[in-house]
């Protein structure tokens, strides 16, 4: 699930440039926005920090924010992340799809 974009590799292409991911307009590394909705309880934002943070070295965890919706029943995680790849972002989003309490993933 989830909206996430670009492909690169270790993080350059030989000559110090940035890498390029095909068809994305991403280049790694780079600042990313990886957010994740859930029924708003005490523990999901500590759930989500949990799974980000298992595919990242901890100084890559920029910030993360929460934000309830209207009714406060849901909350919105935002993960602000250093990547490093696409194949990173790939495991992320696979982990929080794949976890029962994350309704969504973008």
């Amino acid at each position: 699930m989830g909206g996430h974009g670009g492909h690169g590799g270790s993080g350059g292409n030989g000559d110090g440039r940035p890498a390029e991911a095909a068809g994305t307009g991403l280049r790694f590394p780079c600042r990313f926005e990886i957010k994740a909705m859930g029924e708003q309880s005490h523990r999901f934002e500590a759930l989500v920090q949990a799974i980000v943070s298992r595919h990242i070295r901890e100084t890559d965890m920029l910030r993360t924010r929460a934000r309830l919706s209207r009714n406060g029943r849901y909350v919105s995680i935002t993960c602000i992340i250093w990547a490093k790849s696409r194949a990173q972002l790939d495991a992320i989003y696979q982990e929080l799809s794949d976890c029962p309490d994350v309704l969504f993933a973008l």
